[in-house]
């Protein structure tokens, strides 16, 4: 019993980096298939076959376009769009926040844990470093003279070996985070641009824009104000008559 708690003591740190690493290599493949390969589509070809069909009115069609494609964010966004375009302004607006907010958790889903994952190794291979060095001191101070050197080489070893440890899973799995985390925010950003584009099209289809006709018309002159008949005519005389 003494011996396992004290392996446990004496290699804890070491232990408890590994399964950290295990654990994040995990995630960041999770997070690498999810935001590379699913959520992966050609944003301009898929915008552009989605524009056609709105302005050919056939906003239905444009539904099942998105549909076929749902599990890309995008396409869930502008299908929830799509399908209010019936409404009003407001509708529309409305039917845009409630799919953002239906996409936006599952982009940035499990991403924190490993910027967690990265700060907590380093401090774990930290700790190590400590009760390492604290084995060492022990060693000099309070081990039997036969036992003091390997003791002491045992607590340097345990130091220097957490230390790495802890680096080497903290500095793959940050710049691991750094990529996903950009690559979240590229498809927030395709998703915001091409989202508020859809919405300021089914807002404006039916804009009927002036003509040089409407805006001047051939019988312009015929509506004006009649001018005032005493234009030019002299002004009243003031003086009295004798």
């Amino acid at each position: 019993m003494d011996s396992l708690i004290s392996a446990i003591v004496d290699h804890g740190p070491v232990y408890v980096i590994v399964v950290m690493g295990i654990c994040g290599l995990a995630l960041i493949v999770e997070r690498v298939k999810v935001l590379y390969f699913d959520y992966a589509i050609q944003s301009e070809s898929f915008m552009t076959q989605v524009k056609s069909y709105i302005l050919s009115d056939k906003v239905e069609d444009a539904v099942t376009f998105c549909a076929a494609n749902e599990k890309a964010p995008l396409a869930h966004v502008i299908k929830g769009v799509l399908e209010r375009s019936d409404r009003d302004d407001e509708g529309i607006y409305q039917g845009l926040d409630i799919s953002l907010s239906e996409v936006i958790p599952n982009l940035g889903r499990r991403l924190g844990y490993l910027s967690m994952i990265s700060n907590v190794a380093t401090l774990v291979g930290l700790l190590g470093t400590i009760l390492g060095l604290i084995m060492a001191f022990k060693a000099v101070s309070f081990a039997d003279p036969s036992q003091k050197q390997i003791i002491l080489s045992q607590g340097i070893s345990m130091a220097m070996t957490t230390t790495a440890l802890g680096l080497s899973v903290a500095i793959p799995v940050m710049i691991a985070y750094s990529f996903l985390h950009s690559r979240q925010n590229k498809l927030l950003e395709e998703i915001s641009e091409y989202s508020t584009k859809v919405v300021d099209l089914l807002m404006t289809r039916h804009y009927q824009p002036f003509t040089e006709d409407a805006a001047f018309p051939d019988d312009l002159e015929a509506k004006k104000i009649p001018e005032s008949s005493s234009k030019g005519s002299p002004p009243p005389s003031n003086r009295k008559s004798a």
